[in-house]
């Protein structure tokens, strides 16, 4: 099954894929390419910072563009950053919100007893 071709209809959706496959990169290549992404970070440029935090791997900068978009109400993405990272304390918090928000979706509907 050729993967590529199937996530290639995607490209346009900014969707982050989460692959097993580490990238082959040394550990020189790896903190220089951390450096840069701490600059574009510090100067604002998110997007940038986050394509360099996935290609290493490098789980700091991913929550901290997670807090980032936090910071702007984009939960959803918060969450996607924080499970890559992998931060559980901070995915666990934003889970629980949803799940209590989705639990008083329901009551609202009247198809859940109050407890």
């Amino acid at each position: 099954m050729d993967y590529k071709k199937i996530f290639d209809k995607f490209d346009d959706q900014n969707i982050v894929i989460k692959t097993t496959q580490k990238s082959k990169i040394d550990r020189a290549q790896k903190a220089a390419l951390n450096r840069k992404g701490n600059m574009l970070y510090n100067a604002g440029d998110i997007e940038g910072a986050k394509k360099i935090f996935l290609t290493t791997g490098y789980s700091d900068g991913l929550s901290r563009v997670g807090d980032y978009y936090k910071s702007q109400d984009r939960y959803v993405d918060a969450l996607r950053m924080y499970w890559i990272a992998p931060d559980h304390t901070k995915f666990e918090s934003i889970a629980m919100q949803f799940s209590v928000l989705i639990k008083n979706l329901i009551h609202e509907e009247g198809d859940l007893p109050n407890e």
